[in-house]
């Protein structure tokens, strides 16, 4: 008995933390994870104050299907305004939540994403920066040989 509830508890341990986007601690961390494992990244400027900030991180952000997605083919990142975080000037917008997806380098693939985004478009998104990230690697090692 003791033994089931030990793997029962470790299988709903294991489901919390799956439920939750593996952000990385700053910029410049996210953008040496993502040089290092090819990925792109997903950069979000928020507030704390801000409705639609809150709404993204309660519905997007929380739905298993994007959490997934982030963590398994993205390096995430989120600053905050009202806490001071550090970004870049030229991803700087004036409104929030703004939403980026930027090569390894820290460039821009796109121009940004405004706003509490649903989940079902947010993953169409994501499938597109995937496919256009592709493209790039592809472009980018047919140059190297």
């Amino acid at each position: 008995m003791r033994k089931l509830l030990f793997i029962i508890a470790l299988l709903f341990t294991t489901t919390l933390m799956a439920s939750e986007i593996h952000w990385a601690k700053n910029f410049k961390s996210a953008i040496e994870q993502a040089t290092k494992e090819n990925k792109p990244v997903l950069f979000v400027f928020s507030r704390h104050t801000c409705k639609y900030c809150v709404i993204l991180e309660k519905t997007t952000f929380s739905d298993p299907r994007v959490v997934k997605e982030l963590n398994k083919d993205f390096v995430s990142i989120i600053a905050y305004s009202d806490e001071g975080d550090a970004m870049p000037q030229e991803l700087w917008r004036p409104g929030t939540p703004t939403i980026w997806f930027l090569k390894p380098n820290g460039q821009p693939m796109f121009q940004p994403l405004m706003g509490a985004v649903k989940e079902d478009v947010f993953l169409q998104a994501l499938d597109i920066v995937k496919k256009e990230f592709s493209k790039i690697n592809k472009k980018e090692s047919g140059k190297k040989i």
